[in-house]
């Protein structure tokens, strides 16, 4: 009997022994990352990003963007930044709100969002602060809210710049129509107030009305067509967004008839800017809404940095003669689509 006790309690003390072991021998062999924590116990990070719509052919590469900054600095600071894209299909200031609170209650740790309508997404986005969810806004500002800040351009002064080379275009004189997107919209709102500052300095230029629609490329194109045929006497448009460049239904308008300014240069836009029926765009940095909010936001919310509450984005004047550097460019942001003759 004092044999089988002395046995049960080599044995116990192996078994111990043997456990001790082998749980060391695996810490040892983890992975690190480059600041010496375990690669398999990095918190997740998650970033839910929420632009105006999915139909809007402009916010696929903010998302492109997005992935790329949160790769690059998972990579560069041994984070595990996830980039969660809730985007409604179709734009929907309502849909967005639900997508904010929805964010909140999953645990979301921060909100990156273009704001459809800023009275309706105001309240949410205090509302998510106040939960100890911060939130940064791009594209379409909240500037009342609690956001932490902002990445994108001045759009009264964008407005400005296109009613100003319009009216280069047009030598000063003209009937201009403005295609106005959301009316809800508060940067689109900043840019038409740009527009038409502009324009009444302008004594030759009558401004005939300004054109609301979904935000979508082929409800932008119809409202163009039923608005010039509403208004024969219309000799020139200040596009505050590039909607209805985004379809093929205005390359048949005669360059010398109607002149065309506009926003973004994307690769469905080129030929209208190769074809002269729109002689200038105006570039956002459309990659960066997603890429350098994110890098505001790690900045921000994970190292511990000072970041500037107004993060302004340079705007690129697009002509014929920029078209070849411009298509590398896209095409350097992820665009598959540039037509090989912009990229000679």
């Amino acid at each position: 009997m004092k044999n089988l006790l002395i046995t049960s309690i080599f044995v116990g003390a192996l078994m111990l022994t043997g456990c001790s072991g082998s749980g060391g021998a695996n810490e040892a062999s983890a992975p690190t990352s480059t600041d010496g924590a375990s690669a398999s116990s990095k918190k997740p990070f998650s970033i839910v990003m929420i632009a105006k719509s999915n139909s809007n052919p402009v916010f696929g590469p903010c998302r492109k963007g997005a992935e790329a900054a949160a790769k690059e600095l998972n990579e560069k600071e041994g984070l595990n930044i996830k980039i969660d894209w809730q985007t409604p299909d179709d734009e929907d200031a309502q849909l967005q709100v639900q997508k904010i609170e929805q964010a909140v209650i999953n645990g979301a740790d921060a909100i990156l969002v273009s704001c459809s309508e800023v009275a309706k997404l105001t309240p949410a986005i205090n509302s998510a602060v106040d939960k100890n969810v911060p939130v940064m806004t791009f594209d379409s500002d909240a500037p009342e809210s609690k956001r932490f800040a902002f990445y994108g351009t001045n759009d009264v002064e964008l407005g400005k710049e296109i009613m100003g080379e319009l009216g280069k275009q047009i030598d000063g004189k003209g009937n201009v129509a403005i295609i106005g997107g959301n009316q809800n919209a508060q940067n689109i709102q900043n840019r038409i107030k740009g527009i038409k500052e502009t324009a009444a300095t302008m004594p030759g230029v009558k401004i005939v009305d300004t054109f609301y629609h979904a935000e979508t490329p082929q409800d932008a194109a119809n409202a163009v067509e039923s608005a010039m045929k509403a208004h024969p006497e219309i000799t020139a448009w200040a596009m505050a967004g590039g909607w209805p460049l985004f379809t093929k239904s205005l390359l048949n308008l005669d360059p010398a008839k109607i002149k065309i300014v506009s926003v973004d240069c994307l690769p469905a836009q080129m030929e209208y800017v190769d074809k002269g029926v729109v002689p200038v765009l105006f570039a956002q940095q459309i990659y960066g809404w997603g890429y350098e909010s994110v890098k505001v936001m790690v900045d921000k919310l994970i190292l511990k940095k000072e970041v500037q509450v107004m993060n302004k984005m340079k705007m690129e004047r697009i002509d014929k003669g920029r078209l070849a550097e411009w298509g590398k460019q896209l095409k350097e942001w992820g665009f598959d689509d540039v037509d090989p003759k912009f990229l000679k």
